[in-house]
């Protein structure tokens, strides 16, 4: 995790387990949704609720890319990486990293692209100056 900036931890909980006693795939992304917006909140300091209230800046999903290496087990304790790697006009890329606490092999690897929203329009709007500045302050110039 040294090339991220910002880790989130949780554990794998019962609910979270399948028929092979493994973590159903789609609750890695659940994973990375925590992650992402603990990574806004606590690694960047924004209120993004509050943001997405005033027609700041909010932001929706528009790809996800996961690579599944090995299964997380019941109470696992992972952490989870996230960074973003790239600002366009209008989106974001983040890559994200799942590991088990203490490991560094990852379990899965994702890339996320986030597009700028205006809930009004709903339509795509530029990243806003603000955000885009705040990123490139915690990561370093992107």
């Amino acid at each position: 995790m040294e090339n991220f900036r910002f880790t989130h931890k949780l554990k794998v909980r019962y609910s979270e387990i399948d028929g092979q006693k493994i973590v159903f795939n789609a609750h890695y992304l659940t994973y990375i949704d925590v992650a992402v917006s603990e990574y806004f909140q606590e690694g960047l300091q924004l209120d993004i609720a509050a943001l997405a209230n005033q027609g700041e800046f909010d932001f929706v999903l528009a790809k996800s890319t996961l690579e599944y290496i090995s299964p997380a087990r019941l109470n696992d304790w992972l952490t989870i990486g996230c960074r973003i790697t790239k600002i366009g006009n209008k989106s974001l890329a983040m890559n994200c990293t799942i590991t088990r606490e203490e490991e560094t092999s990852p379990l899965v690897l994702g890339e996320i692209i986030y597009v700028s929203y205006d809930p009004h329009s709903q339509t795509s709007r530029p990243v806003p100056d603000a955000i885009r500045e705040r990123i490139n302050k915690f990561e370093g110039n992107i």
